[in-house]
């Protein structure tokens, strides 16, 4: 036995010890083999058929809204260090603004990274689109599956928002546009279109505050309940299995 394994027994020994990773492990397994003996059988199981369907392309969707998003968590970190959120309106141009001309023409790869991360937003709402259009035709919401179909359906909602949240942070034309329009409808909430319009835009009318709250919101909250969405979403994946066509 080589050093390496020596060190690798001893340091997962070691742990084993103190954490009983070995019986947890176990007790993981049981209840993973117990949670699938009481699942339906699948359509191939029942009907011993040869699982082709597997290399659909439209059952590659949720993989590639997936991908797309690891994508743009680290294209959007990278830009995060030269983001000023900064909206200042009297200010010519603002602070977020001129951090995006700064991104744009003079940091090395700056426009290839900014453009990755704007085209990969519009590719993973599609896909994510595609993909909720995909379960529902194909019935995969039915039971047992209701639960994971409202997660998506909840992840639907935030990609949407992720990208339109996003879209406000340059603060150029497009961008003042779109949150003139966002905030009028949040404002036409009924009952509580005011606090809508105060948690989302930093108020009732368009300040420089609106893009701070804006990037708040893109850079640290939605990114947590993405993530654990998205974690929970996989693990139902992982514990029903894939919804096969029938």
């Amino acid at each position: 036995m080589g050093l390496a394994e020596k060190a690798f027994l001893w340091a997962f020994s070691w742990l084993d010890t103190r954490f009983r990773i070995q019986d947890y492990w176990g007790m993981s397994k049981d209840s993973y083999h117990s949670m699938h003996r009481q699942m339906p059988l699948t359509h191939a199981e029942k009907y011993k058929l040869r699982i082709i369907w597997y290399w659909y392309p439209l059952y590659c969707l949720g993989g590639i809204s997936f991908l797309a998003f690891i994508i743009l968590v680290i294209t959007g970190t990278i830009l995060g260090f030269y983001y000023v959120p900064g909206g200042d309106l009297e200010s010519d141009p603002t602070p977020a603004y001129a951090s995006m001309e700064f991104i744009m023409l003079e940091l090395p790869f700056g426009y290839i990274i900014r453009s990755i991360h704007h085209w990969t937003t519009h590719f993973m709402v599609a896909a994510v689109f595609l993909h909720m259009c995909r379960v529902y035709f194909t019935g995969a919401y039915r039971n047992p599956r209701e639960l994971n179909w409202l997660i998506g359906v909840a992840l639907m909602f935030f990609t949407i928002f992720f990208g339109y949240s996003g879209y406000l942070l340059p603060w150029d034309s497009l961008a003042f546009g779109a949150a003139t329009i966002g905030i009028n409808m949040a404002m036409a909430t009924p009952l509580i279109g005011e606090w809508v319009a105060n948690a989302m835009f930093g108020g009732t009318t368009l300040t420089g505050q609106t893009v701070v709250r804006m990037y708040f919101l893109h850079v640290f909250v939605l990114p947590v309940i993405v993530t654990a969405l998205i974690l929970a979403h996989l693990f139902i994946v992982w514990v029903q299995g894939i919804a096969e066509p029938h």
